[in-house]
């Protein structure tokens, strides 16, 4: 398995499903508490950008626009960020 199918398979079966839990989660925290506050609506932002970057690079990856390098380089990332 080479860094670009690792990069799939890490974005589509862990890092995906956790954002979106977490933006499930805040949801349900805004709508318990009927208004979001200013951090909450900056955190939901991050997250749906987050979000819309992951989709990106699958994208990318299913139409093998996504160079080894670029994919070898985004894979140390997430797992650095992942082990944080």
């Amino acid at each position: 398995m080479n860094d670009i199918q690792k990069l799939q398979n890490m974005l589509e079966n862990e890092f995906l499903p956790d954002l979106e839990v977490a933006i499930d989660e805040l949801f349900a925290e805004i709508d318990k508490a009927k208004n979001a506050t200013k951090a909450q609506k900056d955190e939901l932002e991050e997250l749906r950008e987050m979000r819309t970057e992951c989709f990106a690079i699958v994208e990318e990856i299913k139409k093998d626009e996504l160079p080894l390098e670029e994919a070898t380089e985004l894979l140390a990332e997430l797992v650095e960020l992942k082990s944080e």
